[in-house]
């Protein structure tokens, strides 16, 4: 049977879900979108114009929850591929925002590149065990605009051929959005179907929809963008002290959210996904290592599960800004617990220091740990019905390790053995000249990048991309000095 694990008993959930409601009912969320509270109040949702404050009856919770698709698969460019959400499978999500590049071969930090970037991105595109991108490392280039955000699409439909998972930042970028959609993929009703793009809203905690991106995500409602909704709140800080509180009051900003997203165009996708974290008592910043997010990334799980929803969990962060042992212990005991809950997508490998250093090394480290992470989750195989027999043939005292039932064994995946490290005697790992993990990563990246088969756009598309670049305001001349941001955070 598979392996699950419980933070969250059951009567635990429903004062999670009757605290929310209550929250929503009584407090109410703070939206500042005019557009959003229109369409809210159109629903059922109580509006007060002078404070923004909007409250949720029941009812209309209740409703949205009856609305969102349950099931529904998010597609890509590469032919074959799709990842079924709710259906029992797990993908990682590249981890995103970066601001420092962590150089291994140097031992510095320095600011990211575009070639960072490229690199990155090449990188989780040849490691099947990431099916959604994110922006890994930012870096600055001065350009906001909506040719700015075209040409950042352009280049991560390029550069990744699976999905694609970011926002647009303002109204103005996200006109252009279906532009470029339909330029990949087709028209509406092929978009709507291979959904190859979802859009990343952020709310702010303490319970705030706000109003720039909300907008933005607005603007794309009837082209089917799965809408992924990930507040922030951190415990101590923008939520109460409490693990438990932390978990409603980011409940409450998701079904707050998910009550605008099916106002706004029932049968929306829904990705559940609320980033909870604890803030340092030592420090008041927030780092990532912390034990309590292990639980808080499980927990989420657990709740979207309660609602049959699709979730998108984050946990298996680090306060260290380094690959070495703490981070290597901190990210994966903080992955154990949440990727033995089983999310469809979990955030996310690669970043360091509180996810704001990216570090390919620990990338490859990260997916490791997730390899490991999938294996205790297949738990203990069935017994074999020829158990008796097979212990009989060896006879007491005998030996399996010429037994055709080993061979079996191993191909039926019952050892998992390890792509990474050291796993053999110490006199060995001498004479190999004691080579050190990142050394050992370095390798794997170069391996897999160059082992990558590139999904070129096909040359009319990317052509017609960089028209719809020019229309929108960008300088065409500049297209190859790369994307100048829109990372999922």
């Amino acid at each position: 049977m598979t392996t699950s694990v419980r933070v969250l008993s059951d009567e635990q959930i429903a004062q999670v879900h009757e605290r929310t409601l209550g929250i929503l009912e009584r407090v109410g969320v703070r939206v500042d979108t005019e557009r959003g509270r229109r369409i809210l109040e159109g629903a059922g949702a109580v509006v007060d114009e002078g404070t923004r404050i909007v409250r949720f009856p029941r009812a209309l919770v209740e409703e949205s929850f009856r609305l969102a698709p349950r099931r529904f698969t998010l597609g890509g460019r590469r032919p074959g591929w799709a990842f079924p959400m709710n259906d029992g499978e797990c993908t990682l999500t590249a981890d995103g925002g970066a601001v420092h590049v962590y150089d291994a071969a140097t031992e510095t930090r320095r600011p990211g590149t575009y070639e960072d970037w490229l690199a990155a991105t090449r990188l989780i595109d040849a490691i099947d065990e990431v099916g959604v991108y994110w922006g890994m490392v930012d870096y600055g280039t001065g350009g906001d605009g909506p040719g700015d955000a075209v040409r950042y699409w352009r280049l991560a439909f390029t550069e990744f051929s699976r999905h694609v998972q970011d926002a647009a930042l303002d109204v103005a970028q996200a006109r252009w959005l279906p532009e470029v959609l339909q330029v990949l993929f087709g028209d509406r009703e092929t978009i709507r179907d291979l959904r190859p793009f979802s859009f990343l809203l952020c709310p702010h905690s303490p319970l705030v929809i706000e109003e720039q991106y909300t907008d933005a995500y607005l603007e794309t409602v009837g082209w089917g963008i799965p809408l992924a909704v990930m507040p922030m709140p951190l415990m101590g800080l923008t939520s109460p002290a409490g693990l438990a509180a932390t978990i409603v009051v980011g409940n409450a900003e998701v079904l707050a959210t998910l009550c605008l997203a099916q106002a706004a165009d029932p049968g929306t996708p829904f990705i559940y996904a609320p980033a909870l974290a604890v803030m340092d008592p030592r420090n008041g910043r927030y780092g990532g290592g912390a034990a309590e997010h292990a639980l808080l990334g499980a927990a989420v799980t657990e709740m979207a599960r309660s609602y049959g929803l699709p979730v998108e969990a984050s946990a298996g962060g680090t306060d260290h800004h380094v690959p070495g042992i703490q981070a290597a212990y901190e990210r994966a005991l903080n992955w154990s617990l949440p990727a033995l809950a089983w999310p469809d997508l979990l955030v996310g490998p690669g970043l360091l220091g509180g996810a704001t250093t990216l570090s390919l090394e620990q990338l490859i480290i990260d997916v490791e740990a997730f390899r490991r992470c999938r294996r205790m989750r297949e738990g203990i195989a069935p017994m074999s019905d020829d158990v008796e027999a097979i212990v009989a043939a060896a006879g007491p005292g005998g030996a399996f390790l010429d037994a055709p039932s080993s061979r079996d064994a191993l191909r039926a995946g019952e050892w998992y053995v390890s792509r990474m490290g050291v796993h053999d005697s110490f006199d060995r790992w001498e004479e190999g000249g004691r080579r050190g993990l990142l050394e050992e990563a370095r390798e794997a990246i170069a391996t897999a990048l160059a082992s990558r088969v590139p999904l070129a756009l096909d040359e009319g598309v990317d052509r017609e991309l960089r028209r719809l670049e020019a229309r929108a305001g960008g300088d065409a001349g500049r297209s190859s000095a790369g994307p100048s941001g829109g990372s999922a955070t």
